[in-house]
């Protein structure tokens, strides 16, 4: 078994790697909507559904529906049915390690607990000031001086990029290089940036949990799945949280600490319908029981493991 901080490393390259996809996808035409030509463009070529040819007379209705089922429906299914499919086996997987939006949650969490204590203001109680490996987490309130800029940095270039899949990259980019944006370029970034800085600052988890259609068609796929691939707790050894800081109360356990999604991963899974399976609760137990003869706590388990554990106890050993 690969070791939960070697899985961390990887994810946070695939991370990487998608958000750097995703800001030069439009740049080199692997995938955009022109609105200017009025058609997608996937992978240098252009994508027309051929309605074109029918308006023009030159082919036939039949031809013309068949264009659209093949060129259209077609790949939007099938595409559908493989990413339903991963996320039925692996849950939300997509969400945490490719999304670019949740990679600027994660980095926005950081931030806003070394500012406050907290993953989010709407926090009632702050997270452990100490990392999994019992080193203490600085808090300072001088971190809202990074935290803000650093969300609203990220609104705006979020804002950029989105035009970028709408209009031209050399001219959205040639605009903003001569500071001389069109009218309504300068409306859409400056309006999408406000929008987008609120959402970091102040709703990122509730767009994550409810807001978000590719999540919630992962977490809904997921759940149908009785054996999909789940954080599995260690139920009979539910006294071993003990000798984690979660002796302070369940709020202060580690693997709770560094959720990105303020989840209890302790929780049976339908108290967990919007886990993205980063897995950094199995890297914290990890850490934190590393000198146990019997090792975590947490780990990923699958099929008949998985439904074992649907019904999990808490650390007082009450079914959740």
């Amino acid at each position: 078994m690969i070791a939960p901080t070697r899985v961390q490393r990887w994810r946070l390259l695939t991370q990487a790697g998608f958000f750097i996809l995703f800001v030069i996808a439009p740049v080199f035409d692997i995938f955009r909507y022109d609105l200017t030509r009025g058609h997608a463009i996937l992978f240098g070529f252009d994508w027309r559904l051929g309605l074109d040819a029918f308006m023009a007379g030159k082919v036939g209705a039949g031809e013309a529906a068949s264009n659209i089922m093949l060129r259209l429906f077609l790949p939007i299914l099938g595409g559908a049915v493989v990413f339903i499919a991963i996320a039925w086996r692996w849950g939300r997987l997509y969400c945490g390690w490719l999304c670019p939006h949740f990679s600027v949650v994660e980095t926005v969490n950081r931030l806003m607990r070394h500012a406050s204590g907290k993953h989010s203001l709407w926090d009632r109680k702050p997270v452990p000031a100490k990392k999994p490996d019992g080193s203490p987490f600085v808090i300072d309130a001088r971190w809202w001086l990074v935290t803000v800029p650093v969300a609203i940095l990220f609104a705006a270039l979020w804002a950029i990029i989105l035009l970028t899949y709408l209009l031209p990259p050399v001219e959205v980019y040639g605009n903003l290089w001569r500071l001389d944006p069109t009218r309504n370029q300068f409306i859409f970034i400056t309006a999408a940036t406000i929008a987008l800085s609120i959402e970091f600052l102040l709703a990122r988890h509730l767009f994550c949990r409810y807001g978000c259609a590719v999540g919630m068609f992962q977490s809904l796929a997921w759940m149908g799945n009785r054996g999909a691939m789940v954080v599995g707790f260690k139920r009979e050894r539910a006294a071993d949280c003990a000798t984690c800081y979660a002796a302070a109360g369940p709020e202060h356990a580690a693997c709770e600490g560094v959720c990105p999604m303020r989840l209890k991963p302790r929780s049976a899974k339908n108290a967990m319908f919007a886990c993205t399976q980063c897995g950094q609760c199995v890297a914290a137990c990890d850490t934190v029981q590393r000198t146990a003869p019997a090792g975590t706590l947490l780990q990923w388990v699958e099929q008949k493991a998985a439904r074992q554990n649907e019904s999990k106890v808490s650390l007082t050993g009450r079914r959740d």
